[in-house]
C-alpha cells in the first residue's frame, strides 16, 4: 500500500524530488497547495538535469530474490530492494499510524530505482484542479492537456488500508489512465482511520461519486459516462460505491476497475498463508488495517468489507487485476468469480512475478505496463 513520506535524511532528498515532480500540478488552473505541488517548480530542473545525466540503464536487482518472492521479476524485485534499504527494521505493521504515514513507499522506492538507472520522468500530460467537497474530503480533477469537449470520467480511489497514503502517492496511477483512456479523473481523498472509523471511508467515497454526476457539467465531463476505480483498499471502495449506488437507486458507474481489491475478512486464504513475509503488503500489515479502520470484528462482516459474500447482482462490468506476491489474490480471483456467477460481466487478469503496489509502476515494471494498458482498454469501451 503506497504512501507518501518525507524523510530528514539527505541520501533520499533526489527520489522523493522526482515524486514530487511526477505528483505536480502543473496547470494554471491548480489550486491546490500539497508539499508535492509546492516542491515541483524548483525540483523541475534539477530531476531534468539527473535524467539527462546518462542514458536508460536495464534495471536489474542487485543480489539474489528474497525467500517470500523467489519468482520475483528483475525489475519488481529491483523495486523491493530499494524499499528495503530505505525502511528502517520496525515493519510498518508495528508502527503507529502517524509513523507509518511517515514511512517510505512504494513509489518512492521506484522513483528511486528510476533516478539510480537514469529511466525518465513520464512527461506530464494533465492538467490538475483541487475541489473541497465537505471537511476532510477532497478531490483532485485530471483533466488531459489540451482535450476538448466533453469527456467521460473515472472517479478514482486510492490504497493504503484506508489509514495511509495521499492523492500524491498514487498519482503515477491516475496520471497513467487519464494519458491512456483520454477520460477525466476525479482522484477522491476521503477521510481516514483511525481518526475516522468504518464506515466513514465508505460514505465519503459515494459522496464523491454522487458529487461527481452531479458536478462532472462544470469540469467538462459526462454524467452519463461515468465509471469507478481503486487500487487496494480503493478497490474495495469502488465497488461498495457501485454496490451503494445499486441499493440507492443512484445512476450506476458505467464500469468498474478493482486492482487488487480487499474484498474479504478471511486472512486464510491460501494468498494470506502464502504472503506472511511478503512487501510491500503481508498478513501482519492487513490485520493492523483492519484493526484501525474497523470499530470491532463485526464490521469485517459487512458487505462493504467482505465483497466476495455480498450480493453482487447488477454492478457494472468489472475489471480485476491480481498479483502473484500479495496477500489479497485469492480473494481478488474470489471476487472475479462471484461477480461472474451474479452475471456480471468480468475481465479477470493475474499477474506472476510481481507484487502488490506493482500497478503504478509502469516506468520501471513491464507488468505495469502491460497492466494499465489492459484496465485502460476495458474503461475505454465501457466509456465509448
Amino acid at each position: 500500500m503506497r504512501h507518501s513520506w518525507t524523510s530528514a535524511s539527505a541520501r533520499w532528498v533526489a527520489p522523493v524530488a522526482a515524486l514530487a515532480l511526477l505528483a505536480a500540478c502543473s496547470s494554471s488552473q491548480t489550486t491546490e497547495s500539497t508539499s508535492a505541488t509546492a516542491a515541483s517548480d524548483s525540483t523541475t530542473t534539477a530531476a531534468a538535469d539527473t535524467s539527462a545525466a546518462g542514458k536508460p540503464m536495464a534495471v536489474k536487482p542487485s543480489g539474489p530474490a528474497p525467500a517470500w518472492g523467489t519468482s520475483l521479476h528483475p525489475e519488481m524485485q529491483t523495486v523491493i530492494e530499494q524499499l528495503t534499504a530505505m525502511s528502517g527494521p520496525t515493519p510498518m505493521s508495528k508502527l503507529t499510524p502517524a509513523e507509518a504515514r511517515k514511512a517510505p513507499s512504494a513509489t518512492d522506492a521506484t522513483m528511486a530505482v528510476m533516478q539510480k538507472f537514469n529511466v525518465p520522468t513520464p512527461p506530464v500530460t494533465a492538467d490538475t484542479m483541487s475541489r473541497v467537497l465537505m471537511p476532510g474530503v477532497k478531490v483532485r480533477i485530471y483533466t488531459p492537456k489540451g482535450a476538448t469537449g466533453t469527456l467521460p470520467v473515472i472517479v478514482y480511489y486510492h490504497g493504503g488500508g484506508w489509514v495511509i497514503a495521499t492523492l500524491d502517492t498514487y498519482d503515477p496511477s491516475v496520471r497513467a489512465l487519464v494519458e491512456q483512456t483520454g477520460a477525466i479523473v476525479v482522484s477522491v481523498a476521503y477521510r481516514q482511520a483511525p481518526e475516522n472509523k468504518f464506515p466513514t471511508a465508505h460514505n465519503d467515497s459515494f459522496a464523491a461519486y454522487q458529487w461527481t454526476l452531479k458536478n462532472a457539467a462544470s469540469f467538462k465531463g459526462d454524467p452519463a459516462r461515468v465509471a469507478v476505480a481503486g487500487e487496494s483498499a480503493g478497490g474495495n471502495l469502488a465497488c461498495a460505491v457501485s454496490m451503494m449506488a445499486r441499493d440507492k437507486k443512484v445512476p450506476m458507474p458505467k464500469h468498474q476497475l478493482l486492482v487488487y481489491p480487499i474484498a474479504g475478512y478471511d486472512m486464510n486464504t491460501p494468498s494470506y498463508q502464502a504472503n506472511t513475509q511478503t512487501k510491500p503488503l503481508n498478513k501482519d500489515l492487513m490485520a493492523w488495517f483492519f484493526t484501525h479502520y474497523l470499530r470491532t470484528p463485526a464490521d469485517g462482516k459487512s458487505p462493504m468489507i467482505d465483497l466476495v459474500h455480498a450480493n453482487l447482482k447488477g454492478l457494472p462490468p468489472t475489471t480485476v487485476i491480481t498479483a502473484q506476491y500479495d496477500p489479497l489474490m485469492s480473494e481478488g480471483k474470489m471476487l472475479a468469480d462471484n461477480l461472474q456467477k451474479a452475471g456480471v460481466p468480468v475481465k479477470y487478469q493475474h499477474y506472476d512475478g510481481v507484487t502488490h503496489e506493482f500497478f503504478g509502476m509502469a516506468a520501471v515494471v513491464p507488468e505495469a505496463k502491460q497492466a494499465q494498458a489492459l484496465a485502460s482498454g476495458e474503461l475505454k469501451n465501457a466509456l465509448k
